[in-house]
């Protein structure tokens, strides 16, 4: 990456993170210009340095009253820890499975249980097509019913309806572009496209047209805060 991108890069990390100071300038210069230039030269997308910088922030709050502006070089570890999720949710690191941060940490009761209260949060927010009402119905019920019997479903039974719930979730985000207008879709193949445009030269054509698709469906799911059906 040549001097004037990485230049860019550093000013809309500095002015993101103005933002977040509630307009108090804490300059991106010296050790911590070095830092960012290296999130610039890993392909780090400012999209995805956003959310580590939020998270950050997020945490921060949490602690209380804030008493002082806060540095770039304490949201790091954040901003690479987005980084490697982005990454992971790609495909492009060693792990296959992408996480599920709604499973994590939840039994498959409490996460149906969810998945159900979200898609239907989903259909009466009005910001899906009316072509997806259907296909959200005939999912909801069908994860509410499951809902009853997932605590006690072991061996065979589990894995199928693991199955069933990774079927179900690549069924939702597909009624979901589906019933994108061409504006939207378009806008969220930019953005995908634009997060992806420090890997493309590195990978072969099929590899990246996955990898694109798969960061379709991310940004589908985040723009329409659809739940992950699936179950991991």
């Amino acid at each position: 990456m040549d001097t004037e991108p990485v230049d860019d890069y550093c000013h809309e990390i500095e002015a993101y993170l103005c933002r977040k100071n509630d307009g108090h300038l804490v300059r991106v210069v010296g050790p911590s210009f070095d830092l960012v230039s290296a999130w610039a030269a890993q392909g780090i997308p400012l999209k995805v340095a956003y959310r580590g910088i939020d998270r950050y922030f997020e945490r921060y709050y949490r602690k209380g009253p804030r008493r002082r502006p806060v540095r770039i070089d304490f949201c790091e570890a954040d901003v690479l820890d987005v980084f490697d999720e982005w990454r992971r949710a790609l495909g492009m690191s060693s792990e296959s499975q992408t996480p599920n941060p709604e499973s994590r940490h939840a039994s498959l009761p409490a996460h149906l249980e969810r998945v159900v209260m979200r898609l239907s949060s989903a259909r009466a927010g009005g910001a899906l097509g009316g072509g997806c009402d259907e296909v959200i119905d005939r999912i909801a019920r069908e994860l509410d019913a499951a809902r009853s019997a997932a605590g006690g479903v072991r061996g065979d039974a589990r894995h199928a309806l693991l199955a069933r719930l990774a079927d179900l979730d690549a069924e939702l985000l597909r009624a979901t572009r589906e019933s994108l207008d061409e504006t939207a879709r378009g806008a969220i193949v930019r953005d995908a496209e634009a997060e992806l445009a420090g890997f493309r030269a590195g990978m072969a054509p099929d590899v990246y047209a996955r990898t694109l698709d798969t960061a379709v469906d991310r940004l589908t799911r985040e723009r329409l805060r659809l739940p992950v059906v699936r179950f991991t």
